[in-house]
């Protein structure tokens, strides 16, 4: 009954949050002995049975769970949609010579978005950014999908990117405040989940709206539902409890920091799609810059695998690098090694997507296992993915393996994602759940422009075989690095 009454409150996450780390439960479960094991056990029986009746969709919480899948859904399709117009916009906008900027403006202010709702989340709570970044991220949807010029849609994307950024960051502060800690690998999984359906029809929908209609349709036609997304989300904003503002850590030079991440990120995004010596000199600029400002951004004691929140969110950054980076030039070694079609070649990636969604509700059917003991069996089902995957690239390689080494990757993926966002929020005090949660969104982005960049780098100067094998190499070392040093820190 102790445990039961500690989550049918989720309007005062405080006690019920604090009560529940008193006991930590992957600690308890593992180290403990039997007696204290058998009451650990009891309780997670209360609550599973509590949980039976009000999951992810109980009254309190149905608003908040529809408004959040609705939002990542929505920004899922246009992630995937907007990758598939991008040639036929560039060249009705004559903006060939711009091409690359329809990526990296989104993803520079996206940078800054993080910074600032993470800010703003810590200091006046979640509701500010949630109000203001899906309406800027459908203004962008809106602006873009009107555009008469290249400088118009630039702006589109633009407000998209900083729309997007804040409502994420702002959204993982919610769901600490609604969801209770058990409950929250339920809700990543349910997150995952709304990636699986755009990766799977949304290129599709995208190229039949370019040919058949207007590639304007794939903005419009999302922001009305952007909007509704929204609605609900005010109506859960509604009934959080006030804010009331704690202690923080100081976070001092945030704002520089963020700008300078932009502009290091940018600089690493260009060079990745010119591969050449201007791209080599730009991303070292690009790293010059970045640098500096993830001293800032990221906890302290990130890149030297501090225990606990630094080894997280370097672990996010470590998973995301090893499976982006090899997947960016998947699609490339399948058409110019293997002459297969852009339709064929892209099969790989959904089949990573279905696999993501399993990992991630394999893990949320299993709340009391240890969350770093997941994190690194999912590291180990990536390194075994990649060194699969590497079979392909030869010519000789059969081609038909990379889909099913990329589903196997997806499922790694599944399990150390929604982990590394459970734990964040576990560790993270009410007053730096908005700093902490940006850094992990910081650490993802970091580690697959980081990788994309290398393997650029790698391909434009031996080719698409004899650049991408040893970029897996680099990236199975990765995986190592994260499955037990920085997972044991965890």
């Amino acid at each position: 009954m102790r445990a039961t009454s500690t989550r049918t409150s989720p309007a005062s996450p405080t006690p019920s949050t604090a009560r529940i780390r008193s006991t930590p439960r992957d600690a308890g479960l593992q180290r403990t002995g039997p007696p204290v094991r058998w009451r650990l056990q009891s309780r997670g029986m209360a609550v599973t049975s509590a949980k039976r009746n009000s999951p992810l969709w109980a009254p309190d919480r149905r608003a908040a769970t529809v408004g959040l899948l609705l939002l990542v859904t929505l920004a899922a399709f246009e992630a995937m949609g907007v990758s598939t117009a991008i040639p036929t916009l560039v060249r009705d906008l004559r903006g060939e010579a711009l091409y690359a900027w329809v990526f990296t403006m989104m993803l520079a202010t996206q940078v800054v978005g993080n910074v600032v709702s993470g800010r703003v989340s810590d200091r006046r709570g979640p509701a500010p950014m949630l109000v203001l970044g899906p309406v800027l991220f459908a203004l962008g949807l809106v602006v873009a999908g009107t555009a008469g010029s290249m400088t118009q849609l630039l702006i589109g994307r633009a407000l998209q990117g900083f729309g997007g950024g804040a409502q994420i960051v702002a959204l993982y502060v919610m769901i600490a405040m609604v969801f209770p800690d058990r409950d929250q690998p339920a809700v990543f999984g349910a997150l995952a989940a709304g990636w699986v359906v755009p990766s799977m029809i949304g290129p599709t929908a995208a190229g039949l709206l370019t040919q058949y209609l207007s590639w304007r349709w794939i903005f419009l036609g999302l922001a009305p539902l952007v909007l509704l997304g929204w609605v609900l989300i005010l109506a859960v904003l509604r009934r959080l409890p006030p804010f009331e503002p704690q202690p923080s850590s100081p976070h001092r030079g945030l704002t520089p920091a963020a700008i300078a991440a932009a502009v290091g990120l940018a600089a690493l995004s260009w060079a990745g799609d010119h591969r050449d010596l201007v791209g080599i000199l730009v991303a070292l600029a690009g790293f010059a810059a970045l640098l500096p400002a993830v001293l800032v951004l990221l906890p302290r004691g990130t890149l030297l695998f501090r225990r606990g929140l630094p080894s997280v969110v370097l672990a996010r950054g470590l998973m995301s690098a090893a499976f982006i980076g090899s997947e960016a030039f998947l699609p490339l070694v399948l058409q110019q090694v293997h002459g297969l079609t852009p339709a064929v070649a892209g099969v790989p990636l959904t089949f990573a997507a279905v696999g993501w969604w399993l990992g991630s509700w394999w893990q949320a059917r299993f709340p009391d296992v240890s969350r770093a003991l997941v994190m690194r069996w999912g590291f180990l089902i990536i390194m075994f993915a990649l060194a699969l995957v590497t079979l392909v690239a030869p010519s000789w390689g059969p081609a038909w393996l990379a889909a099913p080494a990329w589903a196997i990757s997806g499922l790694g993926m599944g399990l150390a994602t929604a982990c590394t966002s459970v734990l964040v929020l576990r560790l993270s005090p009410p007053s730096d759940r908005g700093f902490n949660s940006s850094a992990l969104q910081l650490s993802d982005l970091i580690g697959q422009s980081v990788s994309i960049c290398l393997g650029g780098v790698l391909v434009a100067l031996l080719g698409p075989t004899a650049g991408w094998a040893p970029l897996n190499l680099l990236l199975i070392a990765v995986c190592l690095l994260g499955a037990w040093p920085i997972s044991r820190r965890a």
